[in-house]
């Protein structure tokens, strides 16, 4: 839900009357904008003493502010869901605003040179502010070739920055605080058998799908060929299925999906797509995601959403039990890397050394690595383990800055409302105190999340191998008939501001001549093109 868009100056609050009158009220606490979806609201409105009837937004308003009111900054602690949002306390003159534990929900902010604050859950309300100086911050161009994705509190445009997750901002007198109230903390409990930890999944999901949607919501689930989306299905009322698939088989989940469906007694929708639809849509899904994003299943995923916003408003996604159970392959292999990982590991991706980036930037700041993004959170995690290590790593910034992110920019372009059962503090809580040892082993990952999974779920869905969120485009892309594009922006005038053409151009031309291996630093770059132009060559 999207209220209003941040404001630099403060307004007088107009509400009705029962009567339908408007009347200036003079309130001592404004919401000034919010995103997200309160899971436990009922909980929240019978200790706040909020009617029950109410309707969502309003109940959610009453909701920010009593809390406010009643918890001031820990008002957090006692919430549950996805959440960004902006309160001004007019006694006080203090503008408070605070993102939720994971970032599920995105809060930017920007300081004029005049002394004001602009702010908001969108950049493109930012921006257009009397104000803002739309100006590029190559620094996280460097930054993005290796990661694809931007990480940090620092974003593509100079001064705009990211309230983190887990933390809330205050603005007073001309000053800006930002207070760190959360951060995932680990502390193995040894006391519990593998089928202990499943029944607590299974017990604590049990108690969260029935705050996820209220009992007159129609709600259908995106369902791929994994376990997660699967459990979040199987645990759900929703009556339908929503998939993507492909021509090519080998990259197509959807039959899987479509057999989980039929199991579970679930209607099921398949949406086809075709390298022309994914080319495309590349420019408006880079306008939406207002960032650039080299992740190619985010095209995916955006088809998906327009697909299900024809007939559906709110859908299920299982987003976010990958990085709190042990779900990549590439965690299997921790125990190997040891000590080493402070050294190279910033998350899922890392495509780009930095030989490679000194050859094709035209600037390069060789005091600019992304291991630095990560340097905090080693800190964080001294003594544990290096699976615990990863983890910690992609929970703070892959999935802030790539899950999330997707999933939040790309169902609200679709009007779509996304919720993410699996992201709870309370699945988290379950995940902080398991060892490592019943979340992957040498066979398997996600062990105790899968098994219990398979309380629900037949032992061949539950237990089958991961295979990610794949997407033709490593064989698309080297096709002539799709890449024309590609093609023209890697000779062009705007990539030669940022890139040695030679160089660029030789990992194209390495990559169609069989490389594979080099799409994703293919695609990088051409996404990041594609953003560049949308905002600052067309606009």
């Amino acid at each position: 839900m999207s209220i209003s868009v941040g404001y630099k100056r403060e307004k007088k609050q107009l509400s009705k009357t029962k009567a339908g009158d408007k009347r200036e009220v003079k309130q001592m606490i404004i919401v000034k904008t919010y995103r997200g979806h309160i899971r436990n609201w009922e909980e929240l409105c019978e200790r706040l003493g909020i009617d029950l009837t109410l309707s969502r937004e309003e109940r959610e308003h009453e909701i920010l502010i009593k809390a406010y009111q009643t918890w001031g900054c820990e008002m957090a602690d006692h919430m549950h869901g996805m959440f960004a949002f902006a309160l001004w306390d007019e006694e006080e003159q203090k503008l408070f605003c605070l993102r939720d534990q994971f970032g599920t929900k995105p809060f930017y902010y920007y300081e004029t040179e005049d002394g004001e604050l602009l702010y908001g859950t969108m950049i493109r309300d930012i921006i257009d502010q009397p104000g803002f100086k739309k100006e590029l911050n190559e620094e996280m161009l460097q930054l993005y070739l290796s990661l694809t994705y931007v990480a940090g509190e620092n974003t593509f445009f100079r001064g705009l920055k990211k309230l983190l997750p887990g933390r809330y901002l205050i603005w007073q007198d001309g000053k800006l605080e930002i207070h760190r109230y959360w951060k995932p903390e680990f502390h193995p409990d040894e006391s519990k058998t593998l089928e202990d930890w499943a029944d607590e999944i299974h017990n604590t999901l049990k108690e969260i799908m029935p705050e996820v949607k209220t009992a007159d919501e129609k709600v259908e689930s995106f369902l791929s060929g994994g376990v997660d989306s699967s459990y979040v299905l199987a645990m759900s009322d929703a009556e339908q299925a929503d998939s993507c698939g492909y021509e090519e088989e080998r990259f197509d989940e959807s039959v899987l999906a479509e057999k989980t469906a039929q199991l579970l007694g679930r209607k099921f929708s398949r949406s086809i797509i075709t390298p022309e639809q994914f080319f495309d849509i590349v420019p408006y899904v880079m306008y939406n995601m207002e960032q650039p994003l080299g992740d190619a299943s985010a095209i995916v995923f955006t088809l998906g959403c327009n697909a299900t916003a024809e007939h559906a408003k709110i859908c299920y996604s299982g987003e976010g039990s990958d990085e709190f159970f042990g779900g990549y392959n590439m965690y299997r292999n921790a125990e190997r890397y040891g000590e080493n990982l402070k050294n190279f590991y910033v998350g899922n991706t890392n495509i780009m050394k930095e030989d490679e980036k000194q050859k094709i930037l035209k600037k390069y700041d060789p005091d600019v690595l992304p291991i630095e993004l990560a340097r905090g959170i080693y800190e964080e995690t001294e003594g544990l383990d290096p699976l615990t290590k990863m983890s910690d790593v992609d929970i703070q910034i892959w999935l802030e800055g790539d899950i999330y992110l997707n999933v939040d920019k790309m169902s609200t372009a679709a009007g779509l409302e996304i919720r993410m059962p699996l992201t709870d503090r309370r699945i988290f809580d379950i995940a902080s105190r398991m060892p490592s040892r019943f979340k992957v082993n040498e066979e398997q990952n996600k062990v105790a999340f899968r098994t219990a999974a398979a309380k629900v779920l037949p032992e061949e869905i539950a237990f089958r191998k991961k295979l990610g969120f794949i997407v033709p485009i490593r064989i698309w892309m080297a096709d002539e008939r799709y890449n024309q594009d590609v093609r023209d922006k890697f000779h062009s005038e705007m990539a030669a501001k940022f890139f040695n053409l030679d160089e660029i151009n030789a990992i194209f031309e390495d990559y169609i001549g069989g490389n594979s291996d080099n799409w994703r630093k293919v695609w990088t770059i051409y996404t990041f093109l594609v953003w560049y132009e949308e905002y600052f060559v067309k606009r």
